[in-house]
């Protein structure tokens, strides 16, 4: 891929890290309800281990900004690489409840549409040396194109399972051997980290640091950004799926389809989004694109018909993450270059901890029968996050920085 001049080299390095992630998350979010569900295990099941996989992410990003800067960046990515191996080999090894909890836990599955993993704080930090003013608006966008193209290209593997299901394989163990490659991408990441530079906390112009100058703009971000996650969280890829196929009985590979022109819909508007920053600002990008989209899920609620949801759906795709790249360069534009790591993190870990919570009410809600709710309640909080964001950042927006 083509960068933008100014760019350190290692930037493609996290790149590839970035799409090999973006590919497994890609599949595992859809597939995910349906191991689940073969195991035996129910729709409130499903979401509870959504809710522990999104928990064990806050509390590992919390701790990569309070104690990470002790640390070289670069050992910390090779550590995350380790541990999304071992989480997609134990989530292939077990079967009960319990167990399945205590990986999504501890591990790096993600269940969302988003990057939610402890890799999220680290790889942004680095990026964020790696180009500076507007240029690192692009690379931020890039960054965030590859996640969305790669998953959605991984979608489209969800029809693995089934091609191997009728060459004769058991379902059951037709869904491991794609855990499995979780796992094994975990490994191919941490041989890739090991190529990226080893900047020693001594030998940089400003050492990671915890916050400082930037708390009081961080914090309040992160409780903004904590509604946003928070009503994300209620539709999960991994329910929204789940929606799907209880609202219209979708298959698995319509889903899968589904999924993946959803994904290139949202990768190609964060594309955009740099272009469309520099001309009306950052936190105008954000809001002005993100309440259309969602209309779009609120009116999708309450479709009769599957292809007037997936249209709602597909509109909402377009819309709805051109504000992943233009947040987190506002962030790193509004605090100090030593602040950054810890930034990421402390605005990552109020999301978490907010999206960690609300799949669980999701999954009660499509349990309980009321299938609407969930989009219902995203769509509002999320327009009510949008308006409050603007309102208090609308003055002091970079313009694209």
């Amino acid at each position: 891929m083509i960068l933008p001049a100014g760019v350190a080299p290692e930037a493609r390095l996290l790149l590839a890290g970035r799409a090999l992630r973006a590919f497994t998350d890609g599949y595992v979010a859809i597939l995910l309800p349906v191991y689940l569900l073969a195991l035996g295990l129910g729709m409130l099941e499903v979401g509870l281990i959504s809710t522990a996989t999104l928990l064990g992410s806050a509390l590992a990003t919390l701790a990569v900004g309070q104690w990470g800067q002790r640390f070289p960046q670069r050992r910390l990515l090779l550590a995350a690489g380790w541990l999304m191996a071992a989480t997609g080999l134990l989530l292939a090894g077990f079967s009960d409840f319990w167990p399945l909890l205590v990986v999504a836990f501890l591990g790096t599955m993600n269940p969302s549409s988003g990057d939610v993993s402890v890799f999220l704080p680290l790889e942004h930090a680095r990026l964020a040396e790696s180009a500076q003013s507007e240029a690192r608006t692009f690379l931020f966008a890039r960054y965030t194109f590859v996640g969305a193209f790669c998953a959605a290209t991984g979608s489209l593997a969800t029809v693995i399972p089934q091609v191997l299901t009728d060459a004769g394989m058991a379902q059951l163990d037709a869904l491991r051997i794609m855990f499995v490659a979780y796992g094994l991408t975990g490994i191919a990441i941490f041989f890739l980290y090991r190529r990226l530079p080893d900047h020693r906390l001594n030998e940089q112009a400003a050492p990671p640091a915890p916050l400082g100058p930037s708390r009081g703009v961080v914090v309040h971000l992160a409780a903004l950004f904590s509604i946003d996650a928070f009503a994300g969280g209620l539709i999960v890829n991994t329910l929204l799926a789940l929606w799907l196929f209880e609202r219209f009985d979708l298959s698995l590979a319509a889903a899968g389809q589904f999924f993946f022109w959803a994904g290139l819909l949202s990768a190609g508007s964060q594309l955009a989004a740099p272009w469309v920053a520099r001309r009306i600002g950052l936190i105008n990008t954000m809001v002005f694109t993100h309440i259309p989209s969602s209309v779009c899920l609120i009116l999708a609620a309450f479709a009769d018909s599957l292809p007037a949801a997936l249209a709602l759906l597909f509109l909402r795709s377009a819309l709805s993450q051109m504000d992943v790249p233009t947040r987190s360069a506002f962030v790193m534009a509004v605090v100090t270059p030593a602040e950054r790591a810890a930034a990421a993190s402390f605005t990552a870990v109020p999301r978490s901890l907010a999206a960690a919570v609300s799949p669980s009410i999701g999954g009660a809600l499509l349990a309980a029968g009321w299938l609407a709710a969930p989009l219902v309640a995203c769509g509002a909080l999320k327009i009510a996050y949008d308006l409050a964001i603007w309102r208090a950042f609308r003055g002091v927006d970079p313009r694209g920085a």
